[in-house]
Parts: structure tokens; sequence; C-alpha cells
């Protein structure tokens, strides 16, 4: 299926049915079904199955596991852009009486144990866990809470019931009401509409199946009970990329995409993080964002790759199988390469400050070169002439200053440092001077310049 942006090319949609075709066939799925959005829209779908005449298509519900924590966290992110909550504020402020309550709402991402206690809570139903208590167990911290990402399902059990409490309404209607209904997600909820594929366990050692149990998870929806469509998902994955001024601003959704704690070695290694209810992988030199998901008898995996404004989504009906993580990356990859991503047309400036053009060019800290450029979307750009060393865009504090967005300069101040006569002497980024020629002479370079100058050994 393709809706009217430019349709990708023939070459493009065999490679992304043949990489859904070879996980489907060698990994023993009963059914995949995948998409691909490119520009905001769905550009491709397509499916695989062994149940004979028909293939799943974008409509057919399945079950999105832990992709559920993104839409959880888009409920908290609501909730702090409308001033109700603080993501620094501990528990306790909001939500009293769990016995986490030091714990702050962002380091519920991570700190807390992974899972509730026995029984299994995936296939069990959730009338076993009535309350919070029961969700959390005797030993509900593992780790001292902030000081290491620690993959928790019961935390945001937790945030699903401070949503609960701060909107006086279940966490079902509050995701209706404020993400599913705006974003047009009529085919997610918390139970399965028809049509939906079956769950379905694959024997390892044998071509058979078992099927899986759908329970309802209770206390723990928050974390993974939502069902859902590819052509849902990639609405979703859209506005992930793009923001909705109706749900969450791209600022908001931007700061999901940034890690919330810290990871341990061997995930910085394997390139992976936790951003809010986002990870974040690198594969292949490509960034991506998004989110894995399984329950008994089903994956899920939605990925973003921002720069190349494509994302992907992958279903599938099976415990084990295909990993959908490596798939939906792969999909990502063959549109980006085949076929990458145009920009805009280059657009000058409709109003500028030409004072600002006294900033602009080459600048030195110490012997290393730099650029200094204004774009069009108004933020100065610090780059290293050599390709390595350090650099940031600046956003204008509207007072003569600027603030780095991002690296090593995020939230530093870089401050023009002017003569009496008003030209600019230097640039005063936290502390390092950056002046037009290397150690200028007569500049404010601290530890002073040899007054000999510049020499040659002899």
């Amino acid at each position: 299926m393709t809706t009217h942006q430019e349709e990708l090319l023939a070459g493009t949609r065999r490679a992304l049915l043949h990489r859904i075709a070879v996980a489907q066939a060698e990994e023993r799925a009963p059914s995949l079904v995948a998409t691909v959005v490119r520009g905001g829209e769905t550009v491709w779908t397509g499916a695989r199955t062994s149940v004979e005449g028909h293939a799943p298509d974008e409509d057919v519900q399945y079950r999105i596991g832990s992709v559920t924590k993104t839409f959880t966290a888009v409920l908290v992110l609501q909730l702090r852009d409308e001033g109700v909550i603080d993501l620094g504020d501990p528990l306790e402020k909001h939500l009293p009486g769990t016995g986490v309550g030091e714990a702050t709402l962002v380091e519920l991402l991570g700190g807390l144990a992974a899972e509730t206690p026995g029984p299994w809570w995936e296939r069990t139903p959730g009338s076993l866990r009535p309350d919070l208590a029961d969700v959390l167990g005797e030993r509900p911290l593992v780790h001292p809470v902030g000081r290491r990402f620690h993959y928790s399902n019961p935390g945001y059990a937790l945030l699903g019931a401070l949503v609960e409490k701060l909107r006086g309404a279940t966490w079902e209607e509050v995701l209706r009401r404020d993400v599913l209904e705006p974003l047009s997600l009529r085919r997610t909820g918390v139970r399965p509409k028809a049509p939906h594929a079956g769950g379905w366990a694959v024997h390892p050692w044998a071509d058979v199946m078992l099927r899986e149990p759908a329970e309802d998870l209770g206390r723990m929806a928050p974390a993974g009970q939502l069902w859902s469509t590819a052509g849902d998902l990639a609405r979703f994955a859209a506005f992930l990329a793009n923001g909705d001024a109706r749900v969450l601003s791209i600022e908001s959704l931007r700061e999901m995409r940034r890690p919330a704690a810290p990871a341990e070695a061997t995930d910085v290694a394997s390139g992976y993080a936790y951003g809010l209810g986002l990870e974040l992988r690198h594969r292949d030199g490509r960034a991506l964002v998004g989110h894995t998901g399984s329950l008994p008898g089903f994956l899920a995996c939605l990925a973003i790759g921002v720069e190349d404004d494509v994302a992907a989504v992958v279903l599938a009906n099976c415990t084990s199988g295909p990993m959908p993580f490596p798939v939906a990356a792969d999909l990502v990859r063959i549109v980006a390469e085949a076929e990458p991503r145009i920009p805009a047309p280059w657009r000058p400036l409709r109003e500028f400050d030409s004072t600002l053009l006294e900033l602009v060019g080459q600048w030195y800290w110490g012997t290393q070169g730099f650029a200094l450029r204004l774009s069009a979307d108004g933020l100065l750009s610090l780059e290293p002439l050599s390709g390595t060393g350090r650099r940031a865009r600046f956003r204008s504090n509207g007072d003569g200053t600027w603030t780095g967005l991002e690296g090593y300069y995020a939230g530093e101040l870089l401050k023009p440092v002017r003569r009496p006569d008003g030209s600019v002497s230097h640039l005063d980024l936290v502390s390092f001077v950056f002046g037009r020629q290397p150690y200028e002479e007569g500049a404010s370079v601290p530890g002073g310049v040899d007054p000999e100058g510049w020499r040659g050994i002899g």
C-alpha cells in the first residue's frame, strides 16, 4: 500500500519484501506484517503468512507488548508540559505509599526491579496483582535509584498509576482521549478487536505450534497491554518523528530521545541506551529510536531513523522467532540507502539581524580552526575546520548570548565579547576564547601570548 507520496522504486519494494520473507520463513513465524514510513506517510506495507488464502494487512491487530511503554511515556510528558509534574519530582510527592517514593519520575525508567514477583506476569491474569504492592514485591529496588539504567516493567505500572491519579480517570481512558483519538489510532486499544492475529508458540525442534493465552495484565497494562496494527503504529511513528501540537511538541519528543539514566558499559559497547520511553540504538552507523515489544505469542518493533526520515514497523505472532529490531532496522536501511532522503531546497533567511554577520566566519581556539555559520533556522553552528573536534548548534537567548543545544556545549553559554567601540573582540565559550587568528596578539587569551610571537626553529 502507498499514499500519494512518491512511490518507492520497484527494486526497493522487492528488497523490502525479500527481507521480511526471509525473516518469516527462516525464523518460522506464523505471520509477519511490516510497514515503512517516509516523510510522515506510509509508503510500503508487506506481509507473509503460513495461513492459506490471506496474508495479514496493515489493519490486522497484533499485541505490541512493551511498545506500550512509549505511549505511557507520552502521557507522562504531557503532564510535565502542562506543569502538573516535574520529571525530577520524587514519586512520593504525587503517589504516596508505594515504598519506592524516593525514586524520581525520570528514574522510574530505570532502577526498579525488571519484573514483578512470580508467577510470570505476562502469562497470568492481572487479577493476581490487584494492588501496586503486588506489582513491586518485597525487593523493588535492585540498584540505587538513578545510578544506572535497569529496564523495569513495574516502573511503568507506577507511571500508569501516576497518570490515573493526576488525571482522575483510568490509564485506558486517558490514553484514548489524549493520544489515540487525536492521532486517529482507531485500531489501537487494550483489548483485541477483529480482525486480529492469534498468538502462537512455535516448537524449537519441530514445525508445530501451541496456542498462547492472551491475558489482561491489570496493573501492568501500562507496561505492555496494547493491541495495535501496522497502520496505526506507522501513524504513531510519524508522530514520534515530527510531533503533533495536539499531543506532544517536537521539543518534548526530542527530549524522549536522550538517555535518561547512565547505561552499563556493555550497553554502551553495543550501542544501546534508554530515553524517556524510547530505546536508542546504533546499527550499521545509523542512529535509531523506537521500542521493541514481546508478550507470549507476539513480537513487535517500531524503529525510526530520524536523520533519514524513515521508520519501520514489524509485527509477528510468535513467542520467539524473527528478532523484530534487526528486521525493522534493515527495512529502514534498505530505503535510506536505495533512496536517500532528498533535502528540502535551500532557502535564505527571511529576516535577520545584520549585526550577526560580524560573528560568522573563521575563528580559532588556540591553533584549532572553527567555522561559525548562521543557518536559515536562525541557529549558529560551530564546526571544526579539520573535521575533528567539538561541534554544536546554538540558540539565541535574545540578549546577545547563545545557548548550546547539543554535545559538549549543551546548555553552555556562547558570548561575543566586544571592544569599547562595539566591535567583536573574541568569543567566550565557557571560558574558551575564540579569536580571529591563532593566539591573536592583544586578544584576551588566558595565560597571555608570548610577546616574541611566532618563530621558527634555529
